[in-house]
């Protein structure tokens, strides 16, 4: 009986611990293409589709929300402009990002080269990443 005890009383404080500590995260897609070049986005979860968006050069689209309970979140966007073809990248993986690059605030760069560059909140500076 002591160990069910045990057993429930530490679910129970890992459940609150997870529960307490998941604020939300906020994530930025900026278009710095320059020559004032719009970007067309569209970014999505399993949950959430927030639909197509036209991003003018030098603006941002930007949402919000909470990682799921499992720690399984992932939003994943396509991008598009000129004659480029869709590029695609994961705007957010927990698996990737909860316990470290941008556990609060997301922030993906698209420059004047086409390069995504992703800010690692925990080291303070911009990373160089692949479109998938």
């Amino acid at each position: 009986m002591k160990t069910v005890i045990h057993t429930l009383t530490l679910l129970v404080l890992l459940v609150s611990n997870r529960l307490c500590t998941d604020a939300k995260v906020h994530v930025h897609v900026i278009n710095r293409l320059g020559d004032n070049k719009p970007m067309n986005i569209h970014c999505q979860s399993n949950d959430d589709d927030l639909g197509y968006q036209k991003v003018e050069d030098g603006s941002e689209t930007t949402w919000s929300f909470s990682v799921n309970f499992w720690g399984t979140t992932l939003f994943y966007c396509d991008v598009q402009w000129g004659d480029s073809g869709w590029k695609h990248f994961d705007a957010y993986d927990a698996n990737r990002d909860y316990d470290h690059r941008c556990h609060s605030e997301c922030r993906w760069m698209i420059s004047e080269e086409g390069w995504l560059y992703g800010y690692n909140q925990e080291d303070e500076n911009w990373e160089l990443f692949s479109f998938q």
